[in-house]
């Protein structure tokens, strides 16, 4: 269920970013506290369980990052 909510917002970030790339700014950073609280949170657990907790809110930051500026770039190429 979580792999598929990173996918949606994903998604949504590319094709918001592919639209309108200012308005896809809030969004994005939107997403990244709250992967960054999600992993700020789980990195409390002690030990390297803390680090394999944290690592999926990392991940799914940069996937989401990867994936608007992906749509800005994409909107660059356009021929508009």
């Amino acid at each position: 269920m979580l792999i598929a909510g990173v996918i949606v917002i994903c998604v949504v970030l590319f094709a918001l970013a592919l639209l309108a790339p200012r308005l896809s700014r809030g969004p994005e950073r939107a997403t990244e506290r709250a992967f960054g609280a999600g992993g700020r949170g789980a990195s409390k657990a002690p030990g390297k369980l803390g680090t394999w907790l944290a690592k999926p809110f990392h991940t799914s930051s940069r996937a989401a990052g990867k994936s608007a500026s992906g749509g800005r770039r994409a909107r660059s190429k356009l021929p508009l």
